[in-house]
């Protein structure tokens, strides 16, 4: 037995200049790897062609993207927009392919018809002070009780007025969406 213990004082010796080597924060061997990973095919960023499919994926963004490689107006849209904006079934078809945008907001599809020039791609403008134009109307027209959307711009979310020659918000019509644009003219469409 007294063999065997001889070794015991070295082992514990070695062991405490490893411990002490460990905690006075000596050099750490640093591994380097031999080669280098390949990116899987979970980073490569997949294509669509299914606008609700993309929506889901993309979550948010103003206008589909590269990874969206369907046609510009889908089928799906249009008939998900005329429905939504109860359209006579005799509408031409052209109209809505032409005039209809879509987007992607909280994963979801939107869309929108320009219509009476409706500011389908623009973000709603929720400016308080009166544009050049605004002022220019209201000194031609000092107590007109309202300012036309062709001075004001169609984008606006507030009724103005002139009061005593100069531009006044009546009221807020209609709130911005979660991506800025006009809530009152995107709809949300879901899968035929």
């Amino acid at each position: 037995m007294i063999k065997s213990q001889r070794w015991l004082p070295q082992v514990i010796g070695c062991m405490l200049v490893v411990f002490c080597l460990a905690a006075c924060g000596a050099p750490q061997a640093t591994v380097v790897p031999t080669s280098t990973a390949k990116p899987s095919a979970a980073t490569v960023p997949a294509t669509f062609t299914d606008p609700f499919a993309y929506c889901a994926a993309v979550v948010n963004i103003d206008t589909p993207d590269a990874r969206y490689i369907g046609p510009k107006t889908p089928e799906v849209i249009i008939k998900g927009l005329r429905q939504a904006l109860k359209t006579p079934d005799d509408a031409p078809m052209e109209w809505f392919t032409a005039g209809t945008f879509w987007r992607c907001m909280g994963g979801k599809v939107w869309a929108c018809f320009v219509g009476a020039n409706l500011p389908c791609t623009t973000k709603a403008d929720t400016s308080r002070t009166p544009t050049a134009d605004m002022v220019d109307f209201c000194k031609a027209n000092p107590a007109s009780d309202f300012i036309p959307a062709v001075v004001t711009g169609r984008a606006t979310v507030y009724q103005w007025r002139c009061t005593n020659g100069a531009p006044e918000i009546v009221k807020e019509l209609v709130k911005p969406d979660a991506q800025g644009f006009l809530s009152n003219i995107w709809y949300e469409l879901s899968p035929q």
